[in-house]
C-alpha cells in the first residue's frame, strides 16, 4: 500500500454543509460543541447561572445530556394553554384567554429512596414547597428516609465500608451515607402511635385509607419544616406510592397488624386518581 494511498484513506476531506443533518449530526452553529464563557460572565463579577445552565446543551458528554433535560424541564415549566390552539372539544371555559394564560403543564415529580437519603432531599422540598410540581410518585424508602431524617440525622461515610461489618455496631450503609439504626427505633416509635389513629379513624369514621392518603397524614403528623411530605400535605400535592410497605414502614404496618388488626390500605383507588390526573391534564410533563 502506497504512502498517497495510506494518505487519501485517513486524510479524505468530509462534504458536509452548513445546515445539513448527516446520520442525525445536525450541522449548524447551533450545534457545534462550545463550552461557558467564564471571564464574558465574570465582568461584571456576577455570575450568571442561566447562561452556565444552557451552556451545558453544547459542552458535550454528559453535560450535554444534562443541558436537554434543563431545556424539557424549561418547556414544562414555561408551557401555557394560551400557546396551543383553540379546539371545537374546549369548554367555554377553557376558550378564555384568562384561563389559557394560568393553565400550567401538570408536572409529575418521580425519584427514588437514595435521592431521599441524600442531601437531593432538599431540592426536592424545594419544588413542593414551592408548588413546581403537581403529583408526586416515589418508592416506599423515599417516603420514609423523608421522616426519618426529620427524626435524627444521616452520616457521610465511604462507599468501600463493608455493610456486614458495619450491621455488628447497628449501623445502616446506603451507598457511601450511614444510618445509625436507632433512627428506624425513633420512627417506629413516631409511627405506630399513628397507625393506631388511621385505624381508629378507619374504624369510627369509616375512612378508606390509600397509600396517598396515608402520606398525607404522616407529612401532617410530622409538622416539620424539613420535611418534604409536610410540605407536600401543606400544598394538597399527592403523593403515590404503590408500593407502600416495601421498606421500613411495611415492617411497621405488619407488626402493628398483629398488635391491633383491621387497618386497611387501598391501592386501587390511587391507581384511579393518578390515572384521572394524567387523563384531565391538558399538558403532562
Amino acid at each position: 500500500m502506497s504512502a498517497s494511498t495510506v494518505r487519501e484513506a485517513v486524510l479524505t476531506p468530509s462534504t458536509h454543509k452548513e445546515g445539513e443533518s448527516i446520520k442525525g449530526v445536525e450541522i449548524s452553529k447551533e450545534n457545534q460543541v462550545c463550552g461557558f464563557e467564564w471571564e464574558e460572565s465574570l465582568k461584571e463579577e456576577l455570575l450568571d447561572f442561566d447562561l452556565l445552565m444552557k451552556s451545558y446543551r453544547t459542552t458535550g458528554f454528559q453535560a450535554t445530556s444534562l443541558g436537554k433535560s434543563i431545556e424539557e424541564i424549561n418547556k414544562m415549566l414555561n408551557w401555557r394553554l394560551s400557546d396551543e390552539e383553540i379546539l371545537e372539544t374546549d369548554s367555554e371555559e377553557e376558550r378564555e384567554m384568562n384561563y389559557r394564560r394560568e393553565k400550567k403543564c401538570t408536572i409529575f415529580l418521580g425519584y427514588t429512596s437514595n435521592l431521599v437519603s441524600s442531601g437531593l432531599r432538599e431540592t426536592i422540598k424545594f419544588l413542593v414547597k414551592n408548588k413546581m410540581v403537581d403529583a408526586i410518585v416515589s418508592s416506599a424508602g423515599g417516603i420514609e428516609e423523608d421522616f426519618i431524617k426529620c427524626l435524627a440525622p444521616t452520616y457521610l461515610g465511604d462507599f468501600s465500608l463493608s455493610g456486614s461489618s458495619l450491621r455488628l455496631s447497628m449501623l445502616n450503609r446506603i451507598g457511601n451515607l450511614v444510618v445509625p439504626n436507632d433512627n428506624y427505633c425513633k420512627f417506629e416509635d413516631w409511627v405506630v402511635p399513628i397507625l393506631d389513629q388511621l385505624l381508629e379513624d378507619q374504624k369510627k369514621e369509616g375512612t378508606l385509607w390509600t397509600p396517598s392518603k396515608v402520606i398525607a397524614r404522616l407529612g401532617k403528623e410530622i409538622n416539620h419544616e424539613d420535611s418534604i411530605y409536610y410540605w407536600a400535605y401543606k400544598n394538597n400535592i399527592p403523593v403515590f406510592c404503590p408500593a407502600l410497605t416495601d421498606g421500613s414502614l411495611g415492617d411497621m404496618m405488619y407488626f402493628h397488624s398483629y398488635k391491633s388488626p383491621g387497618l386497611v390500605v387501598d391501592i386501587v383507588s390511587d391507581i384511579r386518581e393518578i390515572n384521572n390526573i394524567a387523563v384531565k391534564a391538558k399538558k403532562s410533563g
